[in-house]
């Protein structure tokens, strides 16, 4: 077997996936487990696409550095630690780190597009699609969008009408019906968690030997 095993979480925006990987984290050791979110990988905020009212569009493939994404991913496979600066949308009241992500037994690749893009969904063993109903992702999408982007209500709301959910109709639900394992994460997703958990502890194990 190899000597890591990749996990791939997806999911429309505010589906919960971030909150379900800080949970699924709980289970393990820091050296047992590496997460690296796709949010780390847009491109600089100039490069972005805008529509038709010049509102700079994050939700599109396009806006996603994947060259780099992959690279990294592949380094983690390899054995090597990867050292990321961490993105903050532009929001002037967020401070940058650099973020590092130690190679583990079990690499968590986390985001909208990581089982639409090819290249970056072969690497995945296990693919997990985290579901929501639309309004408790709205509800998600404005608490997260106000306090950690700095975006106002009318933004929010306009991104989610005419950014997020044409994306998620036409390129990230139907992922859903290709993932091995769909989680609906409307109120909570203990058990999906518990599962999970247990057999990636059973996967260590295999790694290990």
């Amino acid at each position: 077997m190899n000597k890591h095993f990749t996990i791939g979480i997806t999911g429309g925006s505010g589906s919960g996936k971030t909150f379900f990987l800080q949970g699924l984290s709980n289970f393990f050791k820091p050296e047992e487990i590496c997460l690296i979110s796709q949010d780390n990988y847009y491109k600089p905020r100039e490069q972005q696409s805008v529509d038709e009212n010049g509102i700079k569009n994050f939700d599109l493939p396009v806006s996603i550095d994947r060259e780099a994404f992959l690279e990294d991913l592949l380094k983690l496979k390899a054995g090597q630690n990867v050292i990321k600066k961490e993105y903050t949308f532009n929001n002037p009241s967020a401070e940058p780190q650099m973020l590092e992500f130690k190679t583990a037994p079990i690499i968590i690749v986390e985001g909208l597009f990581v089982q639409y893009f090819e290249e970056i969904s072969k690497e995945i063993d296990l693919k997990i699609f985290i579901e929501a109903k639309d309004h408790v992702k709205l509800g998600r999408r404005i608490k997260r969008d106000q306090v950690e982007r700095g975006y106002d209500l009318d933004d929010v709301l306009y991104r989610y009408q005419f950014h997020v959910m044409p994306i998620y109709e036409n390129l990230i639900e139907p992922l859903k019906h290709h993932s091995d394992l769909v989680i609906p994460n409307n109120s909570h997703f203990k058990a999906g968690l518990d599962v999970l958990a247990t057999y990636l502890k059973s996967k260590i194990k295999e790694v290990g030997n």
